[in-house]
This record gives C-alpha cells, structure tokens and sequence, in this order.
C-alpha cells in the first residue's frame, strides 16, 4: 500500500495542538493596514482553533499532521 500524500501548502498553514485540534492564523493581516486599528491588528496577529466542521475536511489532506 502506497504511503498517502500530505498537502504540503496545507502543513505550512496549520498546526495540531496537544488535544488533536488544527490551530490556523486569521486572515486579513497582510495589507491595507491603515484603515484598520491598532486593536484590530493586534488581535489578528493570534492563532484560532479551526472550526470542526472544516477540520474533518483538513484531518484527509494532512494524514500524518
């Protein structure tokens, strides 16, 4: 039986925590910072639990994550 591959753009994106859950980083961070204030950015830059109904979806492209 051939090994199963892992999306390797996915295992850049997403860590397990001690539990078994994907943790992700929240979006809009990356530009057009000015409008956005300084609280705003500062709770962007936290990691997130995934949502578990994405994470099942997730759990198949990342088998050994």
């Amino acid at each position: 039986m051939p090994k199963m591959k892992t999306s390797r753009a996915a295992a850049k994106r997403f860590k397990k925590t001690g539990t078994g859950k994907l943790i992700r980083n929240k979006a809009y961070k990356s530009h057009i910072l000015t409008k956005k204030s300084t609280k705003r950015k500062r709770n962007l830059r936290k990691d997130t639990v995934m949502d578990e109904t994405n994470a099942k979806v997730m759990k198949k492209i990342l088998p050994y994550l």
